[in-house]
């Protein structure tokens, strides 16, 4: 990973529960264009990233998580209007990353909002507003950090446990 990819990475880190950053046996990113069929192409890397790594038993769950949190980085935080720059500074980009016993997925986007689980009874069954919901159910843990220095957005995680303590 270059110099650009720790930077991106450093406050989610930081965010992260205790897992010692120094400790991360590899990890995988892709950028995302800003379109839904990003969606689909994340859950090929994620399916290819997963297989390399041996955790394939794993998929089900983690690419149910990469799907809802894409998802709402392209319809919360990409603004309509958005250049659709390819390469450079892509709005949306997908992190993978693995320790001895856990998987974090992390998804970076150009908002500094903060994401918002959607309450009420009316709200449940909605098609939208249940990814939040969904993310907490089939992950260990998430969260999010706002983007430091250069960077602007924020990144959204979720964490997996996948062997032992």
């Amino acid at each position: 990973m270059g110099t650009n990819g720790s930077t991106v990475l450093e406050p989610l880190r930081q965010g992260l529960p205790p897992i010692d950053p120094g400790a991360v046996s590899t990890s995988a990113s892709c950028a995302l264009p800003a379109r839904y069929e990003a969606v689909r192409g994340a859950r090929k890397f994620t399916s290819a990233t997963l297989d390399r790594w041996e955790l394939t038993e794993r998929f089900d769950d983690v690419a149910l998580v990469v799907s809802e949190l894409v998802t709402n980085a392209l319809r919360h935080a990409v603004p309509a209007d958005a250049p659709q720059e390819e390469g450079l500074n892509p709005p949306v980009r997908l992190h993978l990353m693995r320790w001895s016993s856990r998987l974090v997925c992390a998804v970076r986007d150009p908002s500094r909002e903060s994401p918002e689980a959607r309450g009420g009874e009316e709200d449940f069954a909605a098609e939208s507003g249940r990814g939040l919901f969904l993310v907490d159910s089939f992950s260990d843990s998430w969260g999010w950090h706002p983007l430091a220095g250069t960077l602007r957005g924020k990144v959204v995680w979720a964490l997996f446990r996948t062997g032992p303590e």
